[in-house]
Parts: structure tokens; C-alpha cells; sequence
């Protein structure tokens, strides 16, 4: 189906090709999970099946890439729209209609397909994908799995022989991305749909491939088994972790596989206590934010219920929750940018001030525009004198991003100018960090390193352009640090890198709220997570107390050993000598 032929790909100005003689070969009815660090060639190799490489991105291809017989150097992107459909990351970017059947049969309207055969498709895609019921919803108001199904839909009615996800699941919360990836797995089942898959999530689909490509990192690709290729990549779920620690041979991955294998393990572990996730975390400090009946509706509909919330200095918590349970709303309403019905927010004295305001923007519901005032300290706070706290709301721009800053979930919000380096000196600027080196770049190469500084920010990879904007944020870090679904498009090296700058964080005696749907960085990153649901706090606790006992919110660790208390392969690890684990 899928045929690379000494493939290599190399972009102007490039001094190493993305791609380097790669062969590969994807048979019908394949699940292929593409795996590797950001800003490896993930997103080069997806494009480069449907012809985007290089006849959009740019760039030179060297050998053939066939796709059912078409070779794509001869064919563009819209010469292979009858075989290949995409769904990029963030489905909503791809939506050009106003309600979901009118998305479905978009696609073949501009492929001339007949009327009749129209309707018969849309009708056979609603059922396949359980979304007959919202055949007449607007998109706007669905849910972000039903989103992301529909964006699925939409592609699918053109009856593609191949179908290329990327990072399909990273904005969804885990009962949403298990409906998205049941239906693809579906697809490949019982329609011999061929896919190739590119996820950071690895614990969510791992156990779903049929075959695993892997991209070192060097140009090259390497292709076979999962439990093969998972037995020295570079990077691996969790799961993959806690069998190679405990020996297991074959490696599994599933949780139910691994709970088998567990057995020994979970017998040499009772009766231990597992050390704390993060490393003397310490009790939390002086109250640094108190809000009381945070309520915020939209058009008479409620999205945070009357929520009261305090937040202590040295604390990492998780904000958790399904999508469109209120997390965003309420975290722009503390952050003073978004819209707040009623309630009061306070930002005590106490804590350490930043050294300059962060910048911000407003791309919450609900939230203004982009907000780029008080740029390098302007205001009347003046000059590096620290914020004297209050309500961020009541406060100037440039005090109120002393006291509350926020990153938002769609970073190219805060990317305005024409090179990394230049954002990067612009956030130094911002700070007032110029005779101290260049911080903002040395936090960037922490999160996501050898980004070239020349590169325009568009150009970067969904990762990259998370982890730039995260350095901005951080290079200039307030009292209180708000982060929403900080971690889309992160690999695990980067989450780790993103544990330990939150760490710092919290150890300088800030507060660090992070709105996430990844419950494995909550289990490593966060020591009390609070869960929303339609906009009502229904769990605030440690992190322990609260995802051990959640059947949706528990990491794979957690799962694996249960009734054990254990969150993490290194609590594991910490306790248990790798011979004993493996016993």
C-alpha cells in the first residue's frame, strides 16, 4: 500500500536531510504507531504520504514514494485526496463547515462524487463512528473527542485506503481518546483501512499497533514489531518501562498482559511504602492565591459553578477533568484575562515576585484577544518594583502578570516575530534578563534542545512551538504559574525536562497549576490534583489519594499493581532491586 524507496528529504537551508535513505514498506489493513523525540521527522514522514512533502512544506525529496501505485513526486496532495486522508492535530483547524453532517459530506462534495452516493456515505459514516445523534450539532459545541471523530468522518467519507493521524489523542481527556482510538481500530479491523498513527501518548495506543516505526533521531527509520522495537528505543511508555525494570521477556502491552506478569512483583512489593513521587516536595507554604465562588457562564450557561480554590506556595497541583468540564474558564478567570460572572480572586503578598511580566494572551472562552501590554515593565507598577497582590482582574496588565501568569493551550498565540532567537531575546527583554546571560534560551534547550535559533517559529514542530513558548513563560515566572495542557505535543523527554523546571518552580516557593489530560505527567509532576466536572470541584486531594482510586484518571503503574499504591516505574525502581523485580 505505502512504499518508500531510498527516500530522503532534505529542507533549504538544511545542513542534514530530515529523512535519510529510508525503505519501508506498510501493508493493508496495518496500524502503524510512528514513534520518536519531537522535531525528529515525525511529521516529514506523515507528510510525505500524501504528497505535502515537498510539494507544500518545500524542500527536496530524493527516491520514490509510491501510494497505491501513485507515485507522490508526480502527484500533489489533492491528486491523492481519493486515497489518503489526514487529520492533523487540533481538529478544528481542518472544520470549514458550521455542523457535523455538512463536515462528512464536504470532502466529497469537492471530489464531484454523486448526490446520492453522498447521502449513503454520511449515513454509513454517522453509524460507523457513533455520531448519529449529533448529525445536526453545531461543531463548535461538541465535545473535543466528538470533534476529533467527526474530523476522522469527514475524511473518511471520500472511502481513503490509507489514513494518516497525527497525535489524534493529545488534546483529549482519556475516556475521549479511547472512543477515538476504538473507532480507528475499527477501521483497520474491519475495513482494512491502513494507518499510520504518530502519538506522544504512547501508553494510550502502544497496545493497539500491529507495527512500530521508529525515528532515531539520525535520519533513519527503523520498522518492526512492537515489543521489538520497544526493547531499546529511546522512548517507551510506562508500561514498556515497568517490564524492562522487571525483566519481563516478552515485554507487555497491555495493562491486563501486565498485570500477569505482575504477580511476583506485586507480592515482592507488599508491604513497602513507596517514596514520594517528588523528591521532598516539603508541606506546602503560605497561602499565595485564594479565590472563593469563581462562577463563569457564557451566555446564561454555566461553565465553573461557584468553585473555591487556594493555592499554596511550594504546590504543584493538576487540574483534571473530561474536556469542556470548566478547566480553561476557570483558569483564565483566575489568571484576571477571561470572563468571570461573579466570584473574587486574591493574590496574597507572600511568595517570591516575578522579575518581570510574562507575557499573556487571551485564548481562553470567553478571554479578549491577545494581550501583549506592559511590555519590558511598563505600567504604573514601574521599573522591577514586584506586584503588592490583590485581584489580577482589578490590576493593570503588567501587575497583574506579576502575580498570575498563564500559558496557553494554543502557544502560536504568543509567537509574533520572525526567528526563535528573536522571540528569545524579546523574552529575556520582557524580563529584564539581559546582563544574566540568555535564560530563555537555556530553558528552551532544557525542554526541546537544538532548536536553531534562525528558524521562524511557524516552522517548528506542534513540540517545539509548546516548548519556545513555555521558555518565554518561564524565563519571567510569577508568583502563581498557570499552564494549560502544557504538555500537547511533548515527548517523554520533554515532560521529564518539564517536571523538573516545574519543580524549581515550586521549590522558589511558587504555586504551579497545570490543566492537563495527561495522567501519567500528573502522577510524576503534581502532589494534588483537583478534578472538575461540569464545572463543580468533585475530588481535591494528594495526588495519591485521588488518581489510585480513579479507574479513568490512574497512571499505567498504578493500574499494573494495583490495590499497591505505586504511580511511577521509578517508585518502583527505588524500592525493589531490579533482581528482585524480576524474580
Amino acid at each position: 500500500m505505502i512504499t518508500f524507496d531510498q527516500v530522503s528529504v532534505v529542507y533549504d537551508g538544511a545542513d542534514e536531510p530530515v529523512l535519510r535513505d529510508v525503505n519501508l514498506k506498510v501493508d493493508e489493513g496495518e496500524l502503524c504507531l510512528v514513534v520518536g523525540h519531537t522535531g525528529v521527522g515525525k511529521s516529514t514522514l506523515l507528510g510525505a504520504v500524501n504528497g505535502l512533502v515537498p510539494h507544500f512544506t518545500g524542500g527536496t525529496l530524493y527516491g520514490t514514494v509510491m501510494v497505491d501505485g501513485r507515485d507522490t513526486a508526480d502527484h500533489p496532495p489533492r491528486e491523492l485526496a481519493d486515497v489518503v486522508g489526514v487529520v492533523g492535530q487540533d481538529p478544528l483547524d481542518g472544520f470549514v463547515t458550521d455542523t457535523v453532517e455538512e463536515e462528512l459530506a464536504y470532502s466529497m462534495e469537492q471530489l464531484a462524487i454523486a448526490p446520492a452516493v453522498m447521502r449513503k456515505r454520511v449515513e454509513e459514516t454517522l453509524d460507523l463512528l457513533g455520531l448519529a445523534d449529533l448529525r445536526h450539532r453545531a461543531l463548535h459545541e461538541l465535545s473535543g473527542g466528538q470533534q476529533q471523530r467527526v474530523a476522522i468522518g469527514s475524511v473518511l467519507t471520500a472511502h481513503p485506503r490509507v489514513l494518516v493521524l497525527d497525535e489524534p489523542t493529545s488534546a483529549l481527556d482519556p475516556t475521549a481518546a479511547e472512543e477515538v482510538l476504538a473507532a480507528v481500530t475499527r477501521l483497520v479491523h474491519d475495513l482494512g483501512v491502513t494507518v499510520l498513527l504518530a502519538e506522544h501518548r504512547l501508553e494510550r495506543v502502544v497496545q493497539y499497533a500491529d507495527r512500530v516505526i521508529q525515528l532515531p533521531g539520525d535520519g533513519r527509520v527503523v520498522s518492526g514489531p512492537p515489543a521489538e522495537i520497544f526493547t531499546s528505543s529511546s522512548i517507551a511508555p510506562p508500561i514498556v518501562e515497568l517490564g524492562r525494570a522487571a525483566g519481563w521477556s516478552p515485554l507487555p502491552l497491555s495493562v491486563r498482559d501486565a498485570r500477569r506478569a505482575a504477580r511476583p512483583l506485586r507480592t515482592a512489593l507488599e508491604g513497602t511504602a513507596p517514596p514520594p513521587v517528588r523528591a521532598a516536595p516539603g508541606p506546602p507554604g503560605a497561602e499565595l492565591l485564594r479565590a472563593r465562588g469563581i462562577t463563569v457562564a457564557y451566555r446564561g450557561a454555566p461553565a465553573v459553578r461557584d468553585v473555591d480554590l487556594d493555592l499554596r506556595a511550594g504546590e504543584v497541583t493538576a487540574l483534571m477533568g473530561r474536556n469542556g468540564s470548566g478547566k480553561s474558564s476557570l483558569l483564565w478567570a483566575l489568571q484576571g484575562s477571561g470572563h468571570r460572572t461573579s466570584g473574587t480572586v486574591r493574590v496574597g503578598r507572600g511568595g517570591p515576585a516575578g522579575p518581570g511580566p510574562a507575557r499573556t494572551d487571551g485564548s481562553g472562552p470567553g478571554a479578549p484577544g491577545p494581550v501583549r501590554r506592559g511590555r519590558g515593565g511598563s505600567g504604573p507598577s514601574g521599573r522591577g518594583r514586584p506586584a503588592e497582590g490583590g485581584d489580577p482582574k482589578s490590576l493593570s496588565a503588567a501587575e497583574a502578570r506579576r502575580l498570575v501568569g498563564l500559558v496557553p493551550q494554543t502557544p502560536t498565540d504568543l509567537l509574533y516575530l520572525e526567528s526563535v532567537e528573536q522571540e528569545l531575546d524579546q523574552a529575556d527583554a520582557e524580563s529584564r534578563a539581559e546582563g544574566a546571560g540568555h535564560p530563555a534560551r537555556t530553558i528552551l534547550d532544557r525542554l526541546a534542545p537544538g532548536i536553531d535559533g534562525a528558524t521562524h517559529p511557524r516552522d517548528l514542530s506542534e513540540g517545539q512551538k509548546l516548548a519556545l513558548v513555555l521558555a518565554i513563560q518561564l524565563t519571567a515566572a510569577p508568583r502563581v504559574l498557570l499552564l494549560d495542557e502544557p504538555t500537547r505535543g511533548l515527548d517523554y523527554r520533554a515532560k521529564t525536562q518539564l517536571i523538573a523546571m516545574v519543580d524549581e518552580l515550586a521549590a522558589e516557593g511558587r504555586s504551579v497549576v497545570v490543566s492537563t489530560h495527561d495522567v501519567e505527567f500528573a502522577a510524576r509532576a503534581a502532589d494534588r490534583v483537583v478534578v472538575l466536572a461540569e464545572g463543580d470541584i468533585v475530588a481535591d486531594g494528594t495526588t495519591g489519594e485521588v488518581i489510585v482510586a480513579s479507574p479513568v484518571f490512574a497512571p499505567q503503574v498504578a493500574k499494573i499493581l494495583s490495590p499497591l499504591p505505586y504511580l511511577t516505574v521509578d517508585q518502583v525502581t527505588a524500592v525493589l532491586p531490579h533482581e528482585e523485580a524480576g524474580a
